[in-house]
């Protein structure tokens, strides 16, 4: 009897030694995994709002896109999209995907089109980079690099400063990059709309190896923006110098 005792024991013992030392889930590798972080903020109208989405929508089914996705090591990348305003408005509107073929590339971009439309006021970038860069953490990828990708036509006018932000981000080995909206109109209240935005995101917003800038001369012109910028961010590429002066496509 003191034998079979014995005999149970060891067997506990060896399950349950098992189980402690059972390894977890590995992440999935990737090549890249990137937030879109989009703004709609009360300076976003409806009609601004639409071009966004339906910008995103186009550049991530492009062809070319999906060959960048395709091209690297993995042939994979994780993406999320989130929409932001002020300093107490982040929200997922789709988490974390695998983007590795043309239907998961297609059902992502379906997702972004399908999401309920909401707004808010004031804008935080501050808010927003803090809120993306917790997003790596635990999200069952580990990318080669890690990247946000900011779009917003306003500087930051609610929480703590947004260079706070993106020091503390790049700290933690994420880059972020930046789409300034430029345009003339004003907001829905009437207020103009900031000048020097692509300046303003260069010296505040994008930090860490290999950070960039796309302008985006205005909200019609908002989807050749995200189509160069989400090559050049897949890709790894560094973007080519612009011609005309500007402080666009400029790395950090």
């Amino acid at each position: 009897m003191d034998g079979a005792w014995r005999l149970a024991g060891v067997a506990v013992a060896v399950l349950v030694a098992g189980g402690a030392g059972a390894p977890a889930l590995a992440d999935t590798p990737v090549d890249l995994e990137l937030v879109l972080a989009v703004d709609v903020s009360g300076s976003v109208d409806a009609e601004e709002g639409r071009l966004q989405r339906e910008g995103y929508v186009a550049a991530l089914t492009d062809p070319k896109v999906q060959a960048a996705i395709r091209g690297g090591p993995f042939g994979r990348i994780a993406v999320t999209y989130i929409e932001w305003a002020g300093d107490s408005f982040q929200r997922i509107s789709v988490p974390w995907t695998l983007l590795g073929d043309q239907g998961s590339v297609e059902a992502f971009s379906s997702s972004i089109a399908e999401s309920p439309t909401l707004s808010a006021q004031w804008t935080s970038i501050s808010a927003a980079i803090d809120f993306s860069a917790r997003l790596f953490n635990d999200n069952g990828f580990e990318g080669t690099r890690r990247v946000i990708d900011v779009s917003g036509d306003g500087v930051n006018n609610r929480g703590r400063p947004v260079q706070w932000a993106r020091d503390e981000a790049v700290a933690a080995g994420i880059t972020i990059n930046g789409l300034p909206i430029l345009n003339d109109r004003p907001n829905p209240w009437g207020g103009a709309a900031p000048t020097n935005l692509d300046g303003y995101y260069e010296e505040h917003v994008i930090g860490g190896p290999g950070a960039f800038l796309v302008p985006a001369v205005s909200f019609e012109a908002f989807a050749d923006a995200i189509l160069s910028k989400l090559l050049l961010e897949i890709s790894g590429l560094p973007p080519a110098p612009r011609t005309d002066g500007g402080t666009g496509l400029a790395s950090r």
